[in-house]
């Protein structure tokens, strides 16, 4: 029997340091370990905000694949171009990897918002089948008429990690966040919760690209400066894994106050360190953190934000309220998948969406 065969298109590079490429890679790495004919199709140009250049790579990506090939899209590369996908539909077999919908980006215009969410319904109509990581973003895809039956979901993994042994005796609590610096992510409404809580003994360290989005980045650092926190609020950018690491094992507690996510890996790594985990209540994210290992938040709320922070850092019974979270984060540390078992799910799916065999 020949080895399976598929193609994956991204936007740009794959070993690009997000979530969503971390995933794309991380399973393209799986099914080559078990044996797939794995071709990854990097296509330059603007995403999400198409333009001349996307347009005409991503179509050219597709013409240039044989008759029959399974192919996945991923979603930042599909879902503002439907008009490729339909072109090709009849000849190859198409699946999308929605990580999240493009129109569930935080900071858009009602406008642009009713034209991503109409461009992507009419790119996943044109596909297969569709593959996301999460049961929360696959109820999500019914809203764009999706059936269930064409959707899969697959989690993603997380790596064994050594448990957090928390900062240096003497060292104030180390609060690390992980996620770059987008509006989605919300620095912004971290560094506010951090100003009301400046009185109190703490440090924070933002680990994550300055270059996703340059202004919301330097508007976060302007403020930061401006509540002379900058001596104690570091965004250290892009980390490597040894870096990551480092700051996971030092770590006292994972903060994120993400607007949305649709899975959110980082919250899986923290779980996986036994890290008491203070996030948000948008998205994926109530799902992905089990209510017994964090506290969650409204999206935005600052004040909630910094009053959760408070209460586990100083308050009577926070020392406490730590160890019980992070004593859950570390029971469903071993539910957690790792990236073998993510990858066969993957295999799994696919097989299942494109049931003819592959080219």
């Amino acid at each position: 029997m020949s080895a399976l065969r598929l193609h994956v298109v991204v936007p740009g590079p794959i070993d690009q340091q997000t979530g969503g490429y971390i995933y794309d890679r991380r399973m393209v790495d799986g099914l080559r370990a078990a044996g797939w004919q794995v071709a990854v199709h990097g296509v330059a140009g603007a995403f999400p905000a198409t333009d001349a250049v996307s347009r005409e790579r991503l179509a050219a990506a597709l013409a240039g694949l044989p008759d029959g090939a399974r192919v996945v899209i991923d979603g930042l590369a599909l879902g503002g171009l439907p008009a490729p996908v339909r072109a090709e539909r009849a000849r190859l077999r198409i699946l999308a990897l929605v990580h999240h919908p493009l129109a569930d980006e935080t900071g858009l215009d009602p406008p642009r918002r009713a034209q991503l969410e109409a461009l992507e319904r009419e790119a996943l109509a044109a596909c297969a089948g569709v593959l996301v990581t999460s049961a929360f973003t696959a109820r999500r895809l019914e809203a764009y008429g999706v059936v269930p039956a064409r959707v899969r979901a697959v989690l993603p993994g997380t790596d064994p990690a050594p448990l957090a042994a928390g900062p240096e005796p003497g060292d104030p609590p180390l609060l690390l966040s992980v996620g770059s610096v987008t509006p989605r992510k919300g620095q912004r409404v971290l560094a506010a919760a951090l100003a009301r809580l400046a009185g109190l003994p703490w440090r924070c360290v933002c680990a994550g690209s300055l270059e996703r989005d340059p202004a919301c980045a330097a508007e976060v650092a302007a403020f930061v400066r401006e509540a002379g926190l900058a001596d104690r609020l570091r965004f250290a950018g892009e980390c490597g894994a040894d870096e990551l690491d480092r700051l996971y094992h030092r770590a006292s507690l994972f903060v994120l106050p993400s607007h949305y996510e649709g899975y959110g890996m980082a919250f899986a790594e923290a779980l996986a360190r036994g890290l008491p985990v203070v996030g948000t209540t948008g998205g994926a994210i109530p799902h992905t953190v089990p209510a017994d290992a964090g506290v969650l938040v409204p999206p935005g709320d600052e004040a909630a934000l910094a009053d959760a922070l408070r209460r586990l850092l100083v308050e009577p019974g926070g020392a406490e309220r730590r160890g019980r979270l992070a004593a859950a984060a570390r029971r469903h540390a071993g539910e957690l998948p790792d990236w073998p078992e993510s990858a066969s799910r993957f295999a799994e799916a696919i097989a299942a969406l494109t049931p003819d065999g592959g080219v």
